[in-house]
């Protein structure tokens, strides 16, 4: 449930994906847009889960699959002239990192 479009952190995933972990993160750290941040942070937890979890190298992770899917819009109303109103439909996205080291288990 981040809280920004898909359409625009699909933007920010496109970069990185198929990319060594370790470049990924330091383009994610100094690229100036919301959803770098967010992907980031869901890097960094794929990284570390793969480190933790199954005892693989940080160096020999690359982003192996990145999806950005839609989620739950929340949807509001604006007022307008003439007592209309406009429906305002504030978008979010669940982010999803698989991190491997391409070798088969």
């Amino acid at each position: 449930y981040a809280r920004i479009s898909p359409q625009k952190c699909r933007l920010v995933a496109d970069t990185v994906r198929g990319a060594p972990a370790g470049r990924a993160l330091s383009t994610l750290k100094f690229m100036p847009k919301k959803g770098a941040k967010l992907v980031y942070k869901v890097l960094w937890s794929a990284i570390a889960n793969a480190q933790e979890n199954h005892g693989l190298d940080v160096d020999d992770l690359k982003v192996a699959r990145i999806h950005i899917d839609a989620a739950p819009v929340l949807k509001r109303f604006a007022a307008r002239a003439k007592g209309r109103g406009t429906r305002i439909v504030k978008r979010n996205s669940h982010i999803t990192v698989s991190v491997s080291d391409g070798k088969k288990d």
